[in-house]
């Protein structure tokens, strides 16, 4: 990617960053699309090494457009953006989490056990990861006492 271009896509991430900020998520929205794209379109052209997107910043779109989806209330569609920021960087354990969330809310207490058990591998000081996981597996515990 040209270095125009390159400040191009950070000051969209950054646009992106302040509407989530505000909760002015439909823009918020947009622009992380926006950048998302530009950084699949930097990868395909063949980017000089540093020039692309980093994984940070990519794993940092998908995740909070991930956030988006959810408050949304689109639930497979934000899992799709937590599993992308989790591909692009599989290090950071906040897609973890909010992707143990979902799984969680949808039943799927297994998927979600390993996903709260990754944030702890990750960082074991995450407290919220902690009580989801605990009560995960109270809930699953209580659905297999009554045969659900």
């Amino acid at each position: 990617m040209e270095e125009q271009q390159w400040q191009d896509s950070r000051a969209t991430l950054a646009r992106a960053q302040a509407h989530f900020q505000k909760g002015e998520y439909t823009e918020a929205e947009t622009l992380y699309s926006a950048y998302i794209r530009q950084c699949a379109c930097a990868a395909s052209a063949g980017a000089p090494p540093g020039s692309e997107c980093s994984p940070k910043d990519l794993a940092t779109a998908y995740n909070n457009r991930g956030q988006i989806k959810y408050f949304r209330v689109d639930f497979y569609e934000a899992m799709d953006d937590y599993t992308s920021a989790i591909e692009v960087q599989p290090n950071f354990e906040v897609p973890y989490y909010n992707r143990g969330l979902i799984l969680y809310r949808l039943g799927y207490f297994d998927d979600a056990v390993e996903d709260f058990k990754k944030v702890l591998d990750l960082n074991p000081g995450f407290q919220d990861a902690t009580l989801s996981l605990k009560q995960t597996m109270l809930d699953k515990e209580e659905k297999q006492r009554r045969n659900y």
